[in-house]
């Protein structure tokens, strides 16, 4: 497990990566926070594939890798977030809007335009334009006057900092900046093992643009075969929470999205994993109570609130599968339950999304303990199978 010392770091890393500014197009803030990352460390190898995917992977040492198949951790650069469109006059911009928020959220919203030096400048929402492409449409009018920005710029929420409140971080934009964080805090503790002479994996990092416009890195990263067809990928998430799928439950071994169910082989390998971490499983049988669960939490469950990554690389021939966190406040849209059936009694308001940090200490353990042994073979209910069968047949023939 990672030291005091790391966890802090991870949580630093975490408050940073959550808080750059990005839209599906436009990670370059995010990718120079990975490429400033990669170059302070020597022992790494970043390079980019031709649709600006990064890959991130060892460079050769005298320490040899576990017998197996590469694995590899992908998480995307990007969050539903506005590009500028056209810039009307010093006071007023255009803007397209990349991403999957409600309707509800945009009236008289206030946001927050970057230029190119990374200064702000706050606005307002006045209404939604009509314009030709695939994205909504909306003028903004700055608080104040200003000639820096331009076309290409990133225009945000306007949600104010990161800062943990009752052990959760609240944050711009935890989908998917939380999951790369721990992708690298993990790859961070692997470093010092492999440095130490430890035998882990072959691992390695991909880290994916626009995906919040339907997975075009991801699908880019399929044809261009940035990844070896041998790979086991294990794509990271955050994905909304629900009652039974709760903040502070420990992270989510995804065994399917809205659109499919993962790899059973590779789902149930991060599960054993997790169950040997924690000492037991993930959820009390009917016969046990809850205070048998063991105190390192984790989930198992099919989070069909929306797709994933995880379901274009299974569909490419890739074994694959996700692993997420519990997030509020899904793409920063507060009280969504009620803001959907109908039943808010507040007008709907965007805010920080939110993770437990317990959760996100909890991701990238399961990381680490993946990354160090990963077992190949058969489906936990096979050997399942098996073992009652040998144990409990004979009920059939007395």
């Amino acid at each position: 497990m990672p030291t005091p010392h790391q966890r802090a770091q991870h949580l630093a890393w975490l408050s940073t990566i959550t808080s750059l500014p990005t839209a599906a197009g436009h990670e370059q803030r995010v990718a120079e926070f990975i490429t400033d990352w990669c170059a302070e460390r020597s022992d790494l190898d970043l390079t980019r594939d031709s649709a600006g995917n990064l890959h991130v992977a060892f460079k050769p040492s005298s320490t040899p890798f576990r017998e197996g198949r590469p694995i590899y951790f992908t998480a995307h650069m990007d969050h539903p977030a506005f590009v500028v469109e056209r810039v009307i006059s010093p006071t007023t911009l255009q803007l397209s809007f990349r991403g999957g928020v409600m309707d509800d959220y945009f009236k008289n919203a206030t946001v927050l335009a970057h230029d190119s030096t990374n200064a702000t400048f706050t606005g307002t929402l006045t209404g939604m334009v009509e314009a030709a492409g695939p994205f909504k449409h909306y003028t903004c009018e700055l608080a104040a006057s200003n000639n820096t920005l331009r076309v290409g710029d990133v225009v945000t929420w306007n949600v104010g900092s990161a800062e943990i409140i009752d052990n959760k971080m609240h944050t711009l934009a935890c989908d998917d900046l939380a999951a790369l964080a721990a992708a690298l805090s993990a790859y961070d503790v692997l470093r010092d093992a492999r440095a130490q002479g430890k035998q882990i994996h072959d691992t390695r990092l991909l880290f994916t643009r626009a995906e919040e416009i339907g997975f075009i890195g991801a699908i880019a990263a399929v044809k261009l075969a940035t990844m070896p067809m041998d790979a086991r990928v294990i794509a990271l998430e955050n994905s909304r929470s629900f009652a039974e799928s709760p903040i502070h439950g420990g992270p989510i071994v995804r065994v399917g999205d809205r659109v499919s169910v993962f790899s059973p082989t590779l789902t149930d390998a991060i599960a054993k994993r997790a169950e040997e971490i924690a000492g037991g499983a993930s959820t009390v049988t009917a016969s046990q109570k809850l205070k048998d669960l063991p105190p390192w939490k984790w989930q198992r469950k099919l989070m069909a609130g929306g797709a994933c990554e995880a379901s274009v690389f299974y569909n490419a021939g890739y074994e694959a599968t996700c692993v997420c966190l519990p997030l509020g406040n899904y793409h920063n849209m507060a009280d969504l339950d009620n803001v959907q059936a109908g039943t808010n009694t507040r007008p709907a308001t965007i805010a920080r999304e939110f993770i437990g940090v317990d959760d996100y200490h909890g991701l990238v353990d399961l990381l680490i303990a993946c990354a160090e042994k990963l077992p190949e073979g058969t489906s936990k209910v096979t050997a399942m199978v098996e073992k009652l069968w040998n144990e409990r047949s004979f009920v059939l023939t007395t």
